[in-house]
């Protein structure tokens, strides 16, 4: 028997069935490159669901973390840390917002920036049922919050009451939005780039409209930068782009770059609404946490990623569109910087598996469209090696 096979049978023994899982045992990273417990080697194009900015075993990373797990690993938030304190003031300096709070996953970023939208709404007046506007075909997260806003039935049945869910309208459709506004609307929630609902970036006038709508009703907008927020979209936050700030930020994915940490970020009259008693969490700004946090901005800054990514995802951008002309069962193509799909004209599992096969690793967002969310360091050359295999795969 592998090892590979020990060990996911070993996994199907005692793991909760809650995902599929392809049958790839990975072991270790080296640059944007993974390896299986059996020595196969994988081009990686997903990054650990767009975590992995940083590729694999990037040195100054992981001795900043070697250096803190020597000081120390946990202190509560009964105390302030070293790390947590500089990761905050590098995350409000770089994003011109205000406050931080540190979660330890983007769906709990999401639950505290709900709750910061809700008590601003509340302390106005304590007498209504508040409720949010966000987006169909959204995804916000997998906690019972964050999937109140999340606009698919699918991962909302059996966990989510339907007087629970959020009013939801079209994405990227203003009028949509403006005409489902009422005195009960404490907030409105959208990713700025559609991820799992098929990298969908949103429009300029869209995020504009929105900005407007809030300022008049003196309501929250959050945007939801899981994972399209930290350098991939060709900004280190997306909203940046569009030159449309919101009240509440939500991060984590890339933000730890493999250590698990989310935060959001408020701005303005947001950062006022939650008082001490209103929230916490036990690990959230966790020493460990907050000092991979500290590396990533620094690793950021001292090797200029956000501009390599702009390079490296207008040349992803051109090779895409060269594939998309050459199949005609690829129906469009979308997205920004190293956060790009292929959406084809049937599902594409097939497509994944046969790419893994010939050491590609391959995401979808969704059934029918391949997303392209490798690490942010990589290069033209990692470029041409996955459309050569993606190519082959689509030949056959």
């Amino acid at each position: 028997m592998s090892k590979t096979q020990e060990y996911i049978e070993k996994g199907e023994k005692y793991l909760l069935k809650t995902y599929n899982r392809y049958p790839v045992v990975l072991d270790r990273g080296e640059g944007v490159y993974l390896y299986d417990v059996d020595g196969n080697r994988y081009l990686d194009f997903g990054a650990g669901i767009a975590v992995f900015a940083l590729g694999y075993r990037n040195q100054k990373y992981n001795d900043a973390l070697k250096g803190q797990i020597d000081k120390i690993l946990h202190t509560s938030n009964l105390f302030y840390n070293v790390p947590a304190v500089d990761a905050a003031e590098k995350i409000v300096k770089t994003s011109g917002m205000d406050k931080v709070f540190f979660t330890n996953s983007g769906a709990e970023a999401i639950e505290g920036a709900l709750k910061v939208a809700r008590k601003y709404a509340y302390l106005k007046d304590p007498s209504k049922e508040y409720e949010f506007i966000a987006m169909h075909h959204s995804f916000h997260g997998r906690s019972q919050g964050a999937l109140s806003v999340t606009g698919n039935v699918h991962y909302q049945e059996g966990f989510v009451p339907e007087k629970m869910r959020a009013v939801f309208a079209k994405f990227n459709d203003f009028d949509d939005v403006k005409a489902k506004i009422t005195d009960r609307t404490c907030g409105i929630i959208c990713e700025v780039v559609q991820g799992e609902g098929g990298i969908y970036p949103a429009d300029k006038e869209f995020l504009e409209g929105l900005r407007t709508l809030c300022d008049e009703k003196d309501i929250l907008l959050i945007f939801d930068e899981v994972q399209c927020g930290m350098g991939r979209c060709g900004a280190l936050y997306a909203h940046e782009l569009y030159g449309v700030k919101p009240d509440v930020m939500a991060l984590a994915k890339a933000l730890g770059c493999g250590v698990p940490v989310g935060a959001f970020v408020t701005a303005r009259k947001a950062s006022c609404a939650l008082v001490p008693g209103d929230h916490g969490t036990t690990y959230g700004g966790n020493p460990f946490a907050t000092a991979a946090v500290c590396s990533v901005y620094d690793i950021f800054e001292e090797e200029q990623i956000v501009e390599h990514v702009k390079q490296v995802g207008t040349y992803l951008y051109e090779k895409l569109e060269a594939v998309k002309e050459a199949h005609e069962e690829i129906i469009d193509h979308r997205g920004l910087g190293l956060m790009q799909g292929l959406e084809f004209d049937g599902p594409v599992g097939d497509i994944i598996k046969k790419a893994m096969d010939r050491g590609l690793i391959l995401m979808s967002a969704g059934a029918n469209i391949l997303r392209f969310v490798p690490p942010l360091i990589i290069t033209e050359e990692h470029v041409d090696e996955m459309c050569r295999i993606l190519e082959g795969v689509l030949a056959r």
